[in-house]
Order: C-alpha cells, then sequence, then structure tokens
C-alpha cells in the first residue's frame, strides 16, 4: 500500500523577513566574507543595535548557528595634518648683519640643516668682490675649504683664463654640507632661498654666476626660463648681473658644456 504523500513534504516551511535575512548574515560569517575592502576596511557585520520591537531580534531556524546582533559603526580615523617645514634659520631679524658674523652664524646655526654625514664646508673671500660663484653644495670630498677638489681646479682654471685672481672671487655653496639627491622643492619651501639672498646681500659681489639648475630659481629666476638666461639678481634695491649654468659636474664631463659655457661667459662679460 503506497503512503499518501505529505504536502508538506512539497513544499519548504515560510520562514519571515527577519529569519532570512538572519539566515544570510551567518552564510556570510561562515564563509569567512565579512569586510569590504577599498582605500578603507569597512566592517560589513559589525555589531550594531537592534531595536527591541523588530523582528529581527528572532533567533534563525536556518541551521544551527544564530545571527549576531550588528554593532554601532566606528567612525573613520582622521589623517594627522601635516605640520608646515620648519624655517630654515629661524626668524630673520636675527640674522648677522655682516659678512663675517653671517659665515660664523652659517656655519654653527642647528636650524639651517638636520646634519648629515659629511662636514660643513664655509664659503671663502671677502665682502665686495668682483665675482661671486655659488654652486649647490660642497664636493664629496671637501673637509675645510669649499671646491678644493676636482670642481674647484675646474673653476680655478676657467678664472685664470678669464683673468680674474684668485682673491677677487667669493666662492659660496647653498648648502652647507655635500647633499647627495637634495629635495629642492622642501628646501625651497623651508626658506633656503632667503637664506641664499641675504648671502648675496652681504657679500655685496659686482657679478654672480651660478653652478647648478635647481640655484637659479632659488635667486628669484623664472625656471621656465632655464640656466641658459642671463638675468639680474634684485635684492633689496641692489641689482647684480648674474649668469647660470649647469653644475661643474656636468662642465668637467663634457668639453661642449665647456666650450659652451665659455662662449657664454665671453658675451656676458664683453
Amino acid at each position: 500500500m503506497t503512503t499518501p504523500e505529505n504536502p508538506a513534504s512539497r513544499h519548504p516551511p515560510e520562514h519571515t523577513l527577519a529569519e532570512e535575512f538572519a539566515a544570510a548574515v551567518a552564510w556570510w560569517k561562515e564563509a569567512g566574507v565579512d569586510h569590504d575592502f577599498a582605500d578603507d576596511a569597512t566592517d560589513w557585520l559589525a555589531d550594531t543595535p537592534v531595536p527591541a520591537d523588530s523582528a529581527s531580534a528572532a533567533p534563525s531556524t536556518y541551521g544551527s548557528t544564530s545571527a549576531t546582533p550588528l554593532a554601532p559603526v566606528r567612525p573613520l580615523a582622521q589623517r594627522p595634518v601635516k605640520s608646515p617645514p620648519q624655517k630654515i634659520g629661524g626668524n630673520t631679524d636675527s640674522w648677522p648683519s655682516d659678512l663675517a658674523a653671517f659665515q660664523q652664524w652659517w656655519l654653527s646655526d642647528p636650524s639651517i640643516d638636520d646634519g648629515g654625514a659629511f662636514p660643513v664646508v664655509g664659503p671663502t673671500g671677502n665682502a665686495g668682490c668682483s665675482l661671486m660663484v655659488i654652486v649647490a653644495d660642497p664636493e664629496e670630498s671637501d673637509t675645510a675649504t669649499l671646491l678644493s677638489g676636482r670642481h674647484g681646479q675646474l673653476l680655478t682654471g676657467m678664472m685664470r683664463a678669464a683673468g680674474t685672481a684668485d682673491d677677487a672671487v667669493y666662492t659660496a655653496s647653498v648648502l652647507r654640507r655635500h647633499t647627495p639627491m637634495p629635495d629642492w622643492a622642501a628646501l625651497s619651501a623651508a626658506g633656503i632661498g632667503d637664506v641664499l639672498l641675504h648671502h648675496v646681500r652681504l657679500a655685496a659681489p659686482k657679478r654672480i654666476v651660478t653652478f647648478g639648475r635647481n640655484i637659479p630659481p632659488l635667486l628669484g629666476n623664472d625656471t621656465a626660463q632655464g640656466t641658459a638666461i642671463l638675468q639680474n639678481v634684485n635684492h633689496d634695491g641692489e641689482s647684480i648681473p648674474a649668469m647660470g649654468a649647469g653644475s661643474l659636474a656636468e662642465l668637467l664631463r663634457s668639453a661642449g658644456r665647456r666650450q659652451k659655457f665659455w662662449q657664454r661667459w665671453l658675451e656676458w662679460t664683453q
């Protein structure tokens, strides 16, 4: 005899929406998928309070796992605000007003840089010089005297060929120690250009030549003009003829660049 089929066996029992939602939550938890990753992690299934009269508070009848109440969503942590860069040299009102005092201050003031593996090397020369030569930083081999290595030898040879006596040249560097790959944007924002312009004012040269493509912008030259443009340095009502060139290291490596520099030098000084 065939047993009559129970109609309820052909249709699964009906569940409330809350029960189905709780069962889905339990399934995702068992699957281990509980976060959505974007720029910041978002906890999909974090516990949040459920109203007491909500039907979702009812336990699940799907399987043996019960729904866990959702917790309050935690607010995202705010990113810390970056502090402005420390001003190189501090308050400009305290900067020395004569060259000898400035040279000593520049060598010893802790706000000029954060230290480094290479020694501090100061400028050489006297105020009122015929020519002020500015380089980005001392040579790697410099210890007591600026430009005492191969770059300095090249500069000395060029100045002698130009008929410029050694004591008529004032040599200075933007940075007081050899610095591989300096961050010029950060240094400019921190005011290294202001320190350099103050140095120029105290040295009071008749002319300025800079070796390094990052130096002219610190003296007010438009970077779009490039280093081949001759432009005066204007500071405190003074206007000083200036010429920009590539670094001494570039000139040392290329005879063509040395020839081009020499031609420009002759045009500039005639």
